[in-house]
């Protein structure tokens, strides 16, 4: 299958599905194969980037289904007409439909092990797919099915035997270059190689993506692995190769996946591989300054938080423009400003020795060993209260710099895991512990009272759902 050339072999395919619609014989116009052939053709043009093929894969899958529903055991003991039956079910079509036809063909053992595999799949039990699919060769099927098989069983086992999900992942490209199913096999080697920390297979699975897949509309969950990979993997990770596969991106989401980058270094403490996103982000490889998005002017400040001088820190501040920020990032730029208001604080002044006071008698019906109301257990600390608005949340791209979504297009796997969580920011460079926590003078006292406020937002920030 490879992927369709201007409108040649899709359009005609396509168009002849819709002209048996509207002529109201579509059943018996097109044999089930030839419907999802038309069907494949409009998807692999999607996964190339032709947004206007999203309303002809909506029609598309509607037509099949009516005419699969309708397909005889006479139908389906055409080999192609099987194949496409079960092509159909991984292509995003309705699982009810797949079943019913399924039961009306005898099958071969090879087949049934197949039908059983997909029906587990479609119907959400992983465990019985993988069963059902253990004897199965994709490699030994037509490849019209093989891959399709390839790619659902690499999915599957993502987790439970990586190395081997990744060359299965590699047979369903092989089968299918150009095409939606490889897409989505070079999409889930992205996911799967940063799970596994494998830095050279993310790299060229990325490399891959972003040269044919990038227009996709399932770019964005590719976007999603790519950003948590480079700052799990930051050590082995040049920022000679980031700025190599980045360079192929066009300007506009170049800057969205440094500023995804920048802001998840920042929450994870990486200083220089945020600051150097953001500034890739501020200035693109074009020379256009960009230094005005409050975005990268904040994920830079979040990078210079354990560097800048407290003055430094409240210019960038000043810069940004707070309503034009999300809400998770006014969160974090709440963050960022009560940290640089307290870093700039004067130490208190110096309390003179007191002699020591008498206990004070214990309230009736307590020992006098327990804290009287209001007070604090030895030990303890007054609570301090919340920053406000001091929350993360799962670092976000404004809707307008995001890939677009699909609309009605189903995916053609299972989502890969989601990586990475995100760690508190950094505490302040210079915050220095005391001996036995006890402060030696003022200065110390200084320091230590906002070092435990620095740590309190970054418990704040570590700890909320990204």
């Amino acid at each position: 299958m490879m992927r369709a050339a201007g409108l040649s072999p899709a359009a005609g395919l396509a168009m002849a599905a819709f002209a048996a619609v509207s002529h109201g014989h579509a059943q018996e116009a097109l044999a089930p194969y030839q419907m999802v052939r038309s069907l494949q053709l409009v998807q692999d043009r999607i996964a190339s980037g032709d947004q206007a093929a999203l309303p002809m894969q909506a029609k598309l899958l509607e037509l099949v289904d009516k005419r699969l529903r309708k397909a005889s055991g006479d139908d389906l003991k055409e080999p192609k007409n099987l194949r496409a039956l079960l092509v159909y079910g991984m292509s995003g079509g309705n699982p009810v439909t797949v079943k019913a036809a399924a039961a009306r063909v005898e099958m071969d053992a090879g087949m049934q092990a197949v039908s059983a595999g997909v029906l587990a799949y479609l119907g959400g039990r992983p465990a019985d797919a993988i069963e059902a699919l253990k004897p199965v060769d994709p490699m030994a099927l037509p490849a019209d099915l093989g891959a399709f098989v390839a790619l659902v069983k690499g999915s599957l086992l993502a987790t439970e035997d990586p190395a081997q999900a990744l060359a299965l992942l590699d047979r369903a490209r092989l089968l299918s270059p150009g095409t939606l199913v490889e897409e989505a096999a070079l999409r889930r080697s992205v996911g799967i190689a940063m799970e596994t920390g494998d830095a050279a297979r993310f790299l060229r699975a990325s490399t891959q993506y972003v040269a044919h897949y990038l227009r996709s509309p399932y770019a964005s969950q590719f976007a999603d692995a790519f950003v948590a990979g480079v700052v799990a993997m930051n050590e082995a990770i040049g920022r000679d190769r980031l700025l190599d596969i980045t360079s192929m991106m066009d300007g506009e989401r170049e800057k969205v996946v440094y500023l995804r980058i920048s802001r998840a270094a920042a929450l994870d403490g990486l200083s220089d591989l945020s600051a150097f996103a953001a500034a890739q982000a501020e200035r693109h490889r074009t020379g256009r300054d960009n230094g005005d998005d409050p975005r990268a002017l904040l994920y830079a400040s979040l990078s210079a938080l354990t560097s800048a001088t407290a003055e430094d820190l409240r210019e960038k501040l000043r810069r940004i423009d707070r309503n034009r920020l999300s809400e998770s990032d006014r969160a974090l730029f709440d963050a960022a400003t009560a940290v640089s208001r307290e870093i700039a604080a004067p130490p208190a002044a110096a309390v003179a020795p007191q002699p020591p006071q008498p206990l004070a008698p214990a309230q009736p019906g307590l020992p006098p060993d327990m804290p009287q109301a209001g007070a604090a257990a030895p030990g303890e600390e007054a609570d301090l209260p919340p920053v406000e608005g001091a929350v993360s949340e799962r670092p976000a791209v404004q809707a307008e710099a995001e890939p677009p979504a699909a609309a009605a297009s189903p995916p053609a796997a299972p989502a890969a895991p989601a990586g990475g969580g995100a760690a508190p920011l950094p505490v302040e460079a210079g915050a220095v512990a005391v001996e036995g926590g006890q402060p030696a003078d003022a200065a110390d006292a200084a320091i230590a009272d906002a070092r435990r406020k620095l740590e309190q937002i970054d418990e704040m920030l570590g700890t909320s759902p990204q």
